[in-house]
Order: C-alpha cells, then structure tokens, then sequence
C-alpha cells in the first residue's frame, strides 16, 4: 500500500517581532542574535494557542486539495506545547475544522516531532484502513519560555505547518531512520509538573520554563544527527548526489553548517527559513516545506527526493527519505 503527499500548507501568526525589539527588555543586540544563530525575526502568537495555528494551517492544507474536512480519516499533531494535557491538541483542531469521522492524538517529540508523526502516520496508512490524513506540527514557544532569559528566548518562534496524506498505487516514502536517548534527557527539559498532593509536604517544584544545555545540544546534533542521515541514505539504497533538498530542523544556521560539512551534501542544498521565523520546534520543517513548495522550488509531483531530518528534546532524532 502506496502513500504520498498530496498537499502542504502553513500558518504563521502576524505578529512579528525582530532582534532590535528584544533589546527593549534583555541585554542582546541584533547583531549577536544573528552572529551566534543566524536568526533576525520571529512571529509570536497574539491570543492564538497551539490548536488555533494547527486549525489555520489545516485549513490551508485543505483548501489546497478543494477537500472537505469530513473525508479525513485522521488528525496527527506533533506539538511539545499543545493548549492543555487534555483533551489532545488534535481533537480542538477537528473541531474548529469539522472533521467529524478523523480520530486523533498528540505526539510530542519536542523538535523531532513531525518526523516521528510522520513515520507513525505513514505506517497507519500503510494497514489499508485508512485513505487520508493530517499530520500537523505547531507550536506556541513563546508561552514556555523565559523572557529575561537570553540564551533560549532569542532563539524560538510560534508557527504550525503539515501535509495531507493519501493513498497511493506507489509507495513515496522510501525509508526512515529514528532513535531515541532518553540518558540525556536533562538537555532539553520544559513545563515540568511535578507531583503534588495533600500527602506530601516535601513536593519539589516543577519548572515552567524551557531549560537547554546549548553546548550539549550542539554537540549531540554534531555527533548523533550525520549518522541518521547516513543510514536513511543507505536504507533507501541513495547517493548523496540523489538528493535534491535537506529539510532539516530550523535550529541555529550554525547547526545547519555543520551537518552539511559532516555529511559532505552542499550547503546550497540544505533549505532554510530560520532568519524568518527561528526556532519552531516541531513545526519548523513543515513550514519550511511548504513554503519552498509555495515558491515554486519544490513541485508536489516532480518526483524529486527529499531529505527531511529533526533532532531535539528527549533526547530524539531521525530522518526521512522520500519522493515529493
């Protein structure tokens, strides 16, 4: 049983805000924002939460296909911020769409989570059962972080992007490649709960905000992330020279730079979006796909083999090589 996609689409929130607007209240500039991240703006949402972005960009998805809510079989939310524990991102976002017969989960992978949703979701259509789906990454970063905190809050951004999945006589997906390592989890940690209740007195305190070890997380993508992309490459019997674009995590352009000199594929050929829109965790490599697709780059279609890759909290990476 055959799958592709068959749609992309992408919703950032209006509100922009650039370096020069974070100096007002941290001590940071433009220009070491940019030097250390390659980052210059980001779009913050403005009473929107994670189900309000994922719904919009659902509603693009769908208007691009002239499809009806209602002929979704499924609703996949890769989300590390999603509105509430309960219910599920996914199930607000059928609502506000209408897709009355989708059954629906959250997945948090934190920045690898479209990656990993997307792999499930693929293995879902594959059973037979199911004709077409979303999967959708979104996040509102901007509520996890700390503000006077300006090694995390420079570098992140709110967005939500995904695809439309249907059925298909040939098989697009050619192979993936995901791992896990939860030692290390420490590195990346955000909005801990801690267990509280009138049995205890001695409750530690839970932490709100987002908490990284940016040196252990450059050092893990460094190591971790070229050995997925060399295996997916060798799982889908692919050169190099085979691939068209890297969608990769939107991170920090430095990481970019790295990845693509470890792996020895161009730097030209590793796609980017991160001066526009920073880090959005889970939803940075579909709204970057989306929009190369809207530019005209990438053509659903042409057949071309793409290279999407995630690495983040958990610690989680993996990669997937595909035909658009």
């Amino acid at each position: 049983m055959g799958v592709k996609i068959t749609a992309t689409g992408h919703y950032l929130p209006p509100h922009v805000v650039t370096n020069d607007d974070l100096t007002v209240f941290m001590d940071t500039s433009d220009e070491w924002i940019q030097k250390r991240t390659g980052i210059s703006q980001r779009h913050i949402a403005i009473n929107e939460n994670t189900s309000d972005l994922a719904a919009e960009a659902a509603k693009r998805i769908l208007a691009s296909r002239n499809m009806d809510a209602t002929e979704l079989d499924f609703i996949l939310v890769a989300t590390m911020t999603p509105d509430a524990q309960s219910p599920s991102t996914a199930c607000k976002v059928q609502e506000k769409i209408g897709a009355t017969k989708a059954f629906c989960f959250d997945m948090n992978a934190a920045c690898s989570g479209f990656i990993f949703a997307l792999s499930t979701a693929m293995h879902v259509m594959q059973s037979g059962s199911y004709q077409k789906g979303l999967v959708l990454g979104a996040e509102t970063m901007s509520k996890i972080i700390n503000w006077q905190d300006r090694s995390t809050a420079v570098l992140f951004g709110d967005g939500a992007g995904g695809v439309l999945l249907e059925q298909s006589a040939q098989n697009y997906f050619l192979a993936e490649d995901l791992h896990s390592d939860g030692t290390r989890y420490m590195s990346l940690t955000a909005d801990e709960k801690a267990v509280l209740h009138p049995f205890q007195s001695d409750a530690p305190k839970g932490n709100q905000y987002l908490s990284m070890d940016g040196r252990g997380i450059f050092d893990f993508v460094s190591r971790n992330v070229p050995e997925t992309i060399h295996q997916v490459l060798e799982k889908a019997a692919c050169k190099k020279e085979d691939v068209s674009w890297v969608i990769a995590h939107q991170a920090n352009r430095r990481l970019l730079e790295v990845l693509s000199k470890k792996v020895k594929i161009p730097l030209e050929k590793f796609a980017t979006n991160i001066a526009q829109t920073g880090n959005t965790s889970a939803a940075s490599v579909p709204i970057l796909l989306d929009q190369m697709i809207q530019e005209g780059t990438i053509q659903i279609g042409s057949g071309e083999t793409i290279l999407l890759t995630g690495f983040g909290g958990g610690l989680t990476w993996g990669s997937i090589m595909m035909n658009i």
